[in-house]
């Protein structure tokens, strides 16, 4: 009795172990998350470009978007649109972010310069 239960809990461990690597994605830090719900903003979170966050309000009430718009941060910043979303509104989207914006190098003034 006491075998099947350790084979049991051994499997288990095993699947929960997989099921954490094949889908625990890497994911960077996320920048900003915007939720649109039939074309209006209904959260968001970080720190958004106020041009972005306009222009993309517009193109959200004028389709009736419900998705979801986030930026994140590894390496490099990706915009990451809901799949529910068209390929024509999602171009619309990367056009109007300002990927300039966030590869400006980060220059340090905190040192004294004598």
């Amino acid at each position: 009795m006491t075998e099947t239960i350790f084979k049991v809990l051994f499997v288990l461990v095993i699947f929960i172990i997989a099921y954490k690597l094949i889908f625990s994605g890497k994911r960077g830090l996320t920048l900003f998350e915007m939720h649109f719900k039939q074309g209006r903003l209904n959260r968001h979170k970080g720190k958004i470009p106020e041009k972005f966050e306009r222009d993309c309000r517009a193109i959200a009430k004028k389709h009736k978007l419900t998705c979801t718009v986030r930026a994140e941060k590894n390496n490099q910043v990706r915009l990451h649109v809901s799949a529910n979303v068209g390929d024509n509104l999602t171009q619309q989207i990367r056009n109007i972010f300002p990927f300039e914006y966030y590869d400006r190098k980060q220059v340090d003034h905190s040192k004294l310069q004598g």
